[in-house]
């Protein structure tokens, strides 16, 4: 967040640091570019604001005038103020954080999702009820469970949508102690193929720690697959 191209401190330590870090993580380095475009394009538009002219003397004139003047009723300087509120509410509405489109907007919706608090449509353990709601309920239900996913306790599930498309959420408790009122530590997600054109490759599942969630992406058939659970990368590979 500290990073600009033209920063004296580029070469800080801890920011050579971070640099290094987003060159080799594709999902930082994606945030990383988007990142230095905005700061491009914020710069860019600051360089644009020009000083109206006369400004200097007007204000110079009202400063030294015996007549008491409301100086913000100038034309002049009503102007520049216009712009400057213009570019501050530019440049807040351009660093609002907005969901990315894809599969990475798609994993950090479905993780926040496993964070926060929910209710879920049907809870129990029973996979085969879980899978005849969500077909009763015109949601994804032909999923393709990992054998050991596949003997796993379930716990419940919820239906989602992800910018106009369903979602199956499937949750599942590992048998590891839990918190009290705790019901679930693995989440999966399954949505349609044609919904995500830049899905994980289908020969090797895409593991990355996203917020609190260990996660492991990939895509089978027609379906793309996000599988988060509590726990480090050798929890979550041993249901993949």
């Amino acid at each position: 967040m500290l990073y600009r191209a033209d920063d004296a401190n580029a070469h800080d330590p801890q920011l050579a640091e971070a640099l290094s870090l987003a060159q080799s993580n594709p999902e930082l380095g994606h945030w990383f570019e988007q990142h230095c475009a905005l700061q491009a394009t914020i710069r860019d538009k600051f360089r644009q604001i020009t000083v109206p002219e006369g400004l200097k003397e007007q204000l110079l004139a009202e400063y030294t005038s015996r007549r008491k003047i409301i100086w913000w009723r100038q034309p002049a300087i009503l102007a520049a103020a216009a712009a400057i509120v213009l570019l501050i509410g530019l440049a807040v509405f351009w660093l609002q954080p907005r969901e990315e489109n894809g599969f990475f907007g798609f994993r950090s919706r479905m993780v926040s999702t496993a964070l926060r608090s929910y209710s879920m449509d049907l809870e129990t353990n029973d996979l085969k009820q879980i899978r005849a709601f969500l077909a009763n309920n015109s949601a994804l239900s032909n999923y393709v469970l990992p054998p050991v996913l596949e003997k796993t306790h379930g716990s419940g599930c919820k239906i989602l949508t992800w910018q106009g498309k369903r979602v199956s959420m499937v949750c599942f408790n590992s048998g590891r102690p839990l918190a009290p009122g705790v019901k679930s530590d693995l989440f999966l997600f399954v949505i349609d193929r044609s919904s995500l054109p830049d899905a994980p490759p289908a020969n090797k599942p895409l593991i990355n720690k996203v917020n609190q969630l260990m996660t492991a992406s990939w895509n089978l058939g027609d379906k793309v697959y996000v599988l988060g659970g509590f726990g480090d990368e050798d929890f979550i590979r041993k249901y993949l």
